[in-house]
């Protein structure tokens, strides 16, 4: 058994990972973790999420003294990225393996971090050593890592539609792909917030040219693209319409053994054979569905994914199975 401690607990994605993690044959946790700071310390998690009431009914504890890190082989963060950047480098000095939720780890540049998260970064060289947790692209890598940075839920999206097409040379470098994603309000986390409140709310985009997510995709992904972001009026899911110009002798047969390769052994990824997938088909689910039409030398891919999940949660824990050799899909399905 796997000792862990999930360090904010009390959020959305905190919650799903110990709904998770609860169910998992080879995790124990010992501990719930929220800031000193918060409101949420000493409350029951079932209180504040009623789905998991008889289900996981453990207090969260306030983390105030190293010595609750004791003993823990597993950490997992769901906090802000500049609590996870303090946290992070702690935890890994007493050899916990730790799956970092937030974006402090995740882009080997510190400007990056000056730029798009607005604090310097202290940990080079676990910025050097943190492995990017995209769990079907960097299999071999998650297996030897101590430090797993968990992409973001737009990035994960965006990735998983389009690597397979990039790796193979599918696409016309001289036209961007151009990615509109469209996320739930859930997404913004679980802080009271104005422009998340459910009555303000309307279908907009937000951060034109100036996402934090853009710059995470172009570095993993390997090529520029355009990523417009959108706030959509439902709590979660995210949908992503990707429009790419493909090259001139590129057809939809060469399109289909593209994601055939990629992904015909990955089983929380589902390439469509016909039609494309609605938010529907993922919510409440562990997978990334994807569909494409091909016209001429254009392709519109369009992917999906419940951005709690295969965007956070469970994306940490296919990361753990992976890590520690159990079925990739062990807890999830």
């Amino acid at each position: 058994m796997l000792n862990t401690l999930i360090v904010g607990a009390s959020g959305y994605a905190g919650a799903e990972l110990v709904n998770f993690l609860n169910r998992h044959p080879h995790v124990n946790i010992n501990f719930l973790a929220v800031s000193v700071q918060s409101t949420d310390a000493g409350k029951r998690l079932s209180d504040l999420h009623p789905h998991l009431k008889g289900v996981v009914d453990l207090s969260l504890q306030p983390l105030s003294s190293p010595t609750e890190w004791a003993d823990h082989d597993i950490v997992f963060l769901a906090t802000a990225h500049e609590v996870s950047h303090d946290l992070v480098p702690k935890f890994l000095k007493d050899d916990c393996v730790v799956f970092d939720l937030s974006g402090a780890f995740r882009v080997n540049d510190s400007e990056f971090y000056k730029q798009f998260y607005g604090f310097t970064h202290q940990y080079a060289t676990w910025l050097d050593r943190a492995v990017y947790g995209l769990a079907e692209w960097n299999h071999h890598k998650i297996k030897e890592a101590q430090l797993v940075a968990v992409p973001g839920c737009y990035p994960t999206v965006a990735q998983l539609a389009l690597k397979p097409l990039v790796n193979s040379l599918l696409l016309n470098s001289n036209q961007w792909p151009v990615i509109n994603a469209i996320s739930g309000v859930s997404g913004a986390g679980r802080k009271a917030s104005i422009h998340t409140n459910f009555c303000e709310v309307s279908l907009q985009p937000y951060n034109l040219f100036n996402h934090r997510h853009q710059p995470e995709i172009v570095a993993h992904l390997g090529v520029p693209v355009i990523f417009t972001p959108h706030l959509g009026n439902f709590s979660r899911g995210i949908l992503a319409t990707i429009t790419c110009r493909l090259q001139p002798d590129v057809n939809r047969a060469d399109i289909v053994a593209a994601f055939h390769n990629a992904y015909h052994d990955k089983p929380l990824v589902r390439v469509y054979q016909q039609g494309v997938p609605s938010l529907k088909a993922v919510v409440g689910q562990p997978f990334c569905d994807i569909g494409f039409e091909v016209q001429d030398e254009h392709v519109i891919i369009v992917a999906a994914e419940d951005n709690l999940l295969k965007g956070a949660a469970a994306q940490a824990v296919q990361c753990m199975n992976i890590r520690f050799g159990f079925p990739e899909t062990q807890s999830l399905i």
